[in-house]
């Protein structure tokens, strides 16, 4: 595998550093002078690499993507055979399940995200693509399990629930008990995808 380039490996550098940034202080806080100063760079190599700011951020909506999703695949990969319940329990813990791949810092900074998703419209569009993706692979994992009638209603119900932990997370660090975000989101799927629960509505 080829090396990836400087340039690439300083954009990497200056995305981490609004991660960085933007999880301990904000977006408004996270100037180009301290994202440089948290990514060990010049305030000029930032300017060189992005045209501003919000380039920078738009950036990291696309990385925090790709990891979430690869966290995702990954959870997927263990699950064996065709258990289509423990698909959607994957897809929970994989947002959800604290442990080595955990990243605080990337859910503070995606719930900051999404308040800047209000506010800018750039930033809406990508947001609302990734979120749009995210929710839609779910819909399809909670269909293989109740069928297609109920699946979107259920699942947007169980991807409320993951985006509301990460915004309690993120606001009000501790007032979740630790570790029980994923088990809690699962009874919960246990409860909508039941056979009794999941029963048509007459």
């Amino acid at each position: 595998m080829p090396r990836p380039s400087n340039t690439e490996e300083r954009r990497r550098q200056i995305v981490a550093g609004l991660l960085k940034v933007m999880s301990e202080r904000g977006y408004e806080r996270a100037s180009v002078s301290e994202i440089a100063k948290a990514a060990g760079l010049s305030p000029g190599l930032v300017h060189y690499h992005f045209s501003g700011k919000q380039e920078i951020l738009l950036t990291l909506v696309e990385q925090l993507a790709a990891q979430a999703r690869q966290r995702v695949a990954t959870r997927l990969e263990r699950v064996k055979g065709p258990d289509a319940r423990a698909r959607v329990d994957a897809f929970v813990e994989a947002f959800l399940a604290t442990g080595g791949d955990a990243a605080p810092a990337a859910v503070a900074s995606w719930v900051t995200i999404s308040a800047e998703a209000i506010r800018q419209p750039e930033v809406r569009v990508i947001y609302e693509q990734v979120v749009r993706a995210d929710l839609e692979h779910l819909t399809s994992l909670v269909a293989a399990v109740v069928g297609r009638r109920k699946a979107p209603a259920l699942a947007a119900g169980l991807f409320a629930a993951v985006q509301g932990y990460f915004v309690l997370a993120a606001s009000v660090p501790g007032l979740v008990p630790a570790g029980s975000a994923a088990s809690t989101v699962k009874r919960m799927a246990a409860g909508l995808l039941d056979p009794a629960g999941a029963k048509e509505d007459a």
